[in-house]
């Protein structure tokens, strides 16, 4: 199984989450790309300590939207949305090769994940631009979504994630953090929920009922209250189960 976080955050003096210490325990990072956080000097800094722990890197791309932090929805033409996301994973691209490590994946970010899970227009677009740049990168998307299918069939290599922190309506789809009980709090309900999820394909919904979810990647939002505790105890816990944690790339 791997464990994945959203890193790369911070903006100048404005501090998101703690990298340093979630590159101590997560198998790949996903890595801010200027649109929705991060500065360039800063996603260097991550990126450099990324390759350091043997970290795998993968671009979070996102809609232009610094203020919401990408979590506004928006409805770009294609033209835009499939430059956007190159000058993204480029723009990644060339600060990891002078970190020492390359960009293996690409992880939407916000609006545009949720988006994309179910808009084939706005999905097909994202696909294009990965294709466009690098065909042989993996695209990771929310375990269950029609995305997985559209990306596959045209070739992408797709990997499913789950979210530690986030809760699940009964169709699989995530609760809207509008609502109360969107965002999960306690590490070690957290981890032993993670731990059912390797063990049985299932979690449960916030409803209560078992909801399958299939994925091979583990998320915790770098930016949400006690993260690096909560990465900290699933870690510990998957570990203790006998579970072995790599990277979902070679």
């Amino acid at each position: 199984m791997d464990i994945n976080s959203d890193l790369g955050e911070s903006f100048g003096a404005w501090r998101m989450g703690d990298d340093a210490a979630m590159l101590g325990i997560v198998t790949s990072a996903n890595v801010a790309c200027g649109f929705h956080a991060g500065d360039p000097a800063g996603i260097l800094e991550t990126l450099r300590a990324a390759a350091q722990r043997g970290v795998a890197v993968g671009a979070h791309v996102a809609y232009p939207d610094l203020v919401g932090f990408g979590r506004r929805n928006m409805d770009p033409t294609s033209q835009e949305l499939v430059a956007d996301v190159i000058y993204q994973i480029g723009s990644l691209q060339g600060l990891a090769a002078a970190a020492g490590t390359r960009v293996r994946y690409v992880k939407p970010h916000g609006a545009l994940y949720n988006t994309i899970a179910q808009d084939e227009r706005q999905a097909n677009d994202v696909i294009t631009a990965l294709l466009a740049v690098d065909p042989s990168v993996t695209l990771m998307a929310l375990a269950g979504a029609p995305l997985i299918g559209w990306a596959r069939a045209r070739g992408l290599r797709v990997v499913a994630e789950a979210f530690a922190d986030r809760a699940y309506n009964d169709d699989g789809s995530l609760v809207s953090r509008r609502l109360p009980g969107a965002v999960l709090h306690d590490a070690d309900a957290i981890a032993e929920r993670m731990l059912r999820l390797v063990q049985t394909g299932e979690v449960e919904s916030i409803t209560g009922r078992s909801v399958p979810v299939q994925a091979d990647s583990i998320c915790v939002h770098g930016d949400s209250p006690g993260a690096v505790e909560m990465a900290r105890r699933i870690r510990a816990r998957l570990e203790q189960a006998g579970v072995a944690l790599r990277p979902f790339v070679d």
